[in-house]
């Protein structure tokens, strides 16, 4: 190392900084307080990590890696650090965290292929900039923490959000990636896995590689790249709301919705979230939000009076326990959006749904990756958020199913100060996405306060702890995550909280053990995720 670092060093620290001497100090960060704001995410905290590492390059991040897991450490990839499921969480001491934030080149964008090739540590946010000016975008294109949020987290943990009630998710998407592998080996996977080629154009000539490095958590290496397919830049887009009595009755309109394909977003809020949504420390807000509306319209005096429809309607016309389920087409010509937009208008209509003014859609496309300050609720608030992914017809049984496990619990939420919301998102033409989000008042981890915007943290007051809040979130926590297993759900984000391996069948458990002992035979790679076998420690 080219600089002892000045910081506060413990014996764990100290050893592992002999075993990276090779590397610059900015490379390997041992302070104490980023080992532990390292070794959180948004929901709990993990042991802390005996170092971070920050490669400056994917060719280092290679070496890094395999001076790692030849001393005997865990290697444990972190993208943009907002993951509430543990992925990224230490179980031992004896594990240093990849941060591939500073692995951040976009390789190269090929219009005449219809491909872009970035590094695991480009948030989406930067990808849809550097492609909107050519007219292009990526089909699935961001999550909604997509300013910071990054390609490897995403793809480690299943992104979805923008586009994807069409695209399907991050995954869906992706042509190949480059991982490395325990052993510093760097693989290639798609196309460019085969000798003589040099373009990611296609994904399946042969068993799918890539498809095994996709939602994984890590488990199986760290990616370092990724190729993305492109399309066209929709030539226009709209939106549309429909508000709902109940859950069961938007949830239906969600599927139809879904069902059709004409939505490139579909997505339901409960009544507590569309309030919140709609305040002025939510999603729309006044003035900066006008102007956004506005520079969305292909014409200035249209967006003038989008812009003010906005606001002046916005907060005005729900009903205090509606259910709201917004919708956002886009299209290549108008005639195919107001074709879209009817389908959707329809399959709501349906189910019950009234149609009313757009505010929600048209706020969120008009502000597509907001500052990272959902870290926390509007009042900053802790949040625990699951989800469970199910077919259209089984969507009823499992919300149900789950209100059966939480309706025991009223009475202590109450007594605590904990509150659930709900968001239901389409996924595809396939999917129902039904997403519990445990809230309460709590002292803060390291990462809330690091995400938070100036403009948030001098709003926000961290609340005192409350030990006994986040006590019964977690044991409520516990029981819908294995309601969902004995349901047969999906999961987009794993983790070390999903019991992946457990759950599967003993014929794709030993199909999945032999992978991981292939490529990792020591366990050195986040030991924990997915539930697989835990790591064989060799010092």
């Amino acid at each position: 190392m080219s600089a002892q670092p000045s910081f506060e060093v413990d014996a764990v620290a100290g050893a592992v900084a002999r075993a990276f001497a090779a590397y610059e100090a900015d490379e390997v960060v041992l302070d104490l307080e980023e080992r532990r704001t390292h070794s959180s995410d948004v929901y709990s905290r993990g042991m802390t990590a005996a170092a971070v590492l920050r490669p400056r390059s994917k060719s280092r991040c290679a070496k890094m890696v395999a001076a790692a897991t030849q001393a005997g450490y865990a290697v444990i990839g972190r993208g943009g650090g907002l993951s509430y499921t543990g992925g990224y969480l230490p179980v031992h001491e004896q594990a240093v965290i990849l941060d591939t934030s500073r692995l951040n080149r976009i390789v190269e964008v090929n219009a005449e292929d219809m491909y872009i090739t970035v590094e695991a540590g480009v948030t989406w946010k930067r990808i849809y900039d550097t492609l909107a000016p050519l007219g292009l975008r990526l089909p699935f294109f961001g999550t909604f923490s997509g300013a910071q949020a990054t390609v490897g987290g995403g793809l480690s943990n299943g992104a979805l959000f923008l586009g994807t009630a069409r695209h399907g998710t991050a995954a869906d998407q992706v042509l190949g990636l480059e991982v490395v592998l325990a052993d510093g080996s760097v693989l290639a996977t798609g196309q460019c896995a085969f000798k003589n080629v040099d373009k990611p154009f296609y994904r399946t000539c042969g068993p799918d590689l890539t498809g095994l490095f996709t939602h994984e958590s890590g488990a199986f290496g760290v990616k370092v790249a990724a190729s993305f397919k492109l399309m066209r830049m929709p030539a226009c887009s709209g939106h549309a709301s429909f508000v709902f009595n109940s859950m069961e009755s938007a949830g239906a309109a969600l599927s139809a919705v879904a069902r059709t394909g004409a939505a490139e977003e579909a997505y339901v809020f409960d009544p507590v979230s569309t309030r919140k949504n709609l305040r002025s420390e939510g999603l729309i807000d006044d003035v900066g939000m006008l102007l956004k509306v506005m520079r969305q319209e292909a014409g200035w005096f249209k967006g003038i009076v989008e812009g003010i429809k906005l606001v002046t309607t916005g907060r005005k016309f729900l009903p205090e326990q509606a259910y709201s389920l917004h919708v956002t087409c886009a299209a290549r010509s108008a005639e195919s959006l107001v074709a879209d937009l009817n389908a959707c208008r329809q399959a709501c209509i349906a189910h019950g749904g009234r149609e009313v003014p757009n505010s929600i859609p048209k706020a969120i496309r008009a502000n597509l990756f907001p500052p990272p300050d959902g870290v926390l609720g509007t009042e900053g608030e802790r949040w625990a958020a699951l989800n469970a992914k199910v077919a259209h017809s089984d969507a009823a049984k499992i919300m149900a199913a789950s209100a059966r496990v939480v309706d025991p619990y009223r009475e202590r939420m109450r007594e605590h100060g904990v509150w659930m919301t709900h968001l239901l998102i389409a996924i595809g033409t396939t999917a129902f996405s039904f997403e519990p989000v445990l809230r309460w008042h709590d002292e803060w981890l390291p990462i809330h306060g690091r995400a938070l915007t100036p403009a948030a943290r001098a709003r926000l007051t961290e609340p005192a702890p409350n030990p006994a809040a986040r006590a019964l979130v977690d044991e409520i926590r516990w029981k819908l995550v294995a309601l969902f297993a004995e349901l047969g759900a999906a999961s987009n984000q794993l983790g070390k909280t999903y019991p992946y391996f457990d759950s599967l069948r003993p014929e794709a458990a030993r199909f999945v053990s032999a992978i991981k002992n292939t490529i990792d035979p020591a366990g050195t790679m986040n030991p924990g995720a997915l539930g697989l076998p835990p790591l064989k420690r060799t010092c």
